[in-house]
């Protein structure tokens, strides 16, 4: 910058409507917050949000909560936390191509695994069981409830206050549409172009690390993939592209190459989808007949098999499947011990357990844990010899 030229700090707003999409989503047609704010000196609405949610206690909880594999396994695999910062990658550089809103998308990422609870989905389907009758338990409708209620980081409201359109791509992302705080957010049509995205990053991501992890702490061999087309399509795509690949370096040039594959064939699907549907405005994002951020049939036929793959020969592995038991059965005998003893609870919430819905609370606090914490607050319910 030359000497005596003032810098002047970009207005986002105007960088928006200069350089977004027509279809993207842009800060100025934002539903706002439930709560009336006044606006910040230079941060838009999304990049407000992406900062709350990153700065909330949930969302520091998900470095010590299980992915697929629980932490003790090792230490180089996914844990829910790095499974998320790899989606916001993926998805900000999806959104950056299409010419979508950012900012939003990344706060999108960012939220859309806040509300699972300690050990993954066995510890979903722990507490779902636990709450049968009191409506269940779901971690997108969990993590609706931790960002509009439970955290408490702000004076003048409960919650963190996110916008609308991001508490809306965390409702349609739930599989309980009838829920109650999940219905609200579904009468506006097809999903924000931003959903789409992450919903898209996050299936691609979860699907391709999965099969990394499981390799490196000897789930499954590379033999085993060999009846994979997709895995074997991109070892190919390797062998011609990286004649020369060192043993170490082969299997994360593998993975590279199946995450690289798909962002490139979404991109191309997508593009085709936004014209051939004459997708010109939000409006008409959502009042589409179906979403338009996906993946060709042929990426789609290759990845159904690879996840087939994996729900045989990685989700019931007996080592994930021992794990996924133990952890069933301590948060199921702690929300039984906690609903008969709310006094056991800590302050905070055996007042709101003595308040309100005991099983809710009871929930809530089980669901907040993370693995490591689940284990330890077992022992010091039930084993005598352990701290209290």
């Amino acid at each position: 910058m030359p000497d005596g030229v003032a810098f002047e700090p970009p207005n986002w707003l105007e960088r928006e409507d200069k350089f977004l999409a027509p279809y993207a989503m842009r800060t100025r047609a934002s539903a706002g917050r439930k709560h009336a704010e006044p606006p910040h000196a230079f941060r838009t609405l999304y990049q407000r949000d992406r900062d709350r949610i990153v700065h909330s206690t949930a969302f520091r909880r998900l470095m010590h909560k299980t992915q697929v594999l629980v932490p003790h396994i090792g230490d180089y695999h996914r844990t829910r936390l790095t499974h998320t910062l790899e989606v916001t990658q993926i998805s900000r550089t999806i959104a950056r191509e299409l010419g979508l809103n950012e900012d939003l998308t990344e706060a999108i990422a960012l939220l859309h695994d806040l509300g699972h609870p300690p050990y993954g989905h066995a510890g979903e389907t722990a507490l779902d069981e636990c709450m049968r009758d009191h409506g269940g338990f779901e971690h997108n409708r969990h993590g609706l409830r931790l960002v509009e209620l439970l955290e408490y980081r702000y004076p003048d409201f409960p919650g963190l206050n996110l916008t609308r359109e991001v508490l809306e791509a965390q409702a349609m992302h739930s599989k309980r549409p009838e829920a109650a705080e999940v219905a609200p957010y579904l009468q506006v049509g097809q999903p924000l172009l931003e959903a789409q995205v992450v919903d898209a990053a996050d299936s691609l991501a979860y699907d391709c690390h999965d099969v990394d992890d499981a390799l490196s702490v000897g789930l499954i061999g590379l033999d085993d993939l060999a009846d994979v087309p997709f895995w074997c399509e991109a070892v190919e795509r390797v062998k011609v592209e990286h004649a020369a690949v060192k043993a170490e370096q082969f299997q994360p040039t593998v993975v590279r190459q199946l995450i690289g594959w798909q962002v490139l064939d979404l991109l191309e699907t997508t593009r085709k989808n936004l014209r051939d549907e004459n997708i010109r405005a939000v409006a008409d994002v959502r009042q589409c007949e179906h979403l338009l951020v996906t993946t060709s049939t042929g990426v789609r036929h290759l990845k159904a098999e690879l996840e087939r793959f994996l729900h045989e020969r990685v989700y019931r592995h007996y080592r994930v499947m021992r794990m996924a038991y133990k952890g069933q059965r301590m948060l199921k005998e702690m929300f039984e011990e906690f609903c008969q003893h709310p006094r056991t609870l800590p302050p905070r919430y055996q007042q709101l357990a003595l308040q309100g819905v005991r099983e809710q609370v009871v929930c809530d606090y089980l669901a907040g844990m993370t693995d490591r914490y689940a284990q330890e607050e077992y022992l010091r319910l039930f084993q005598p010899a352990s701290l209290a």
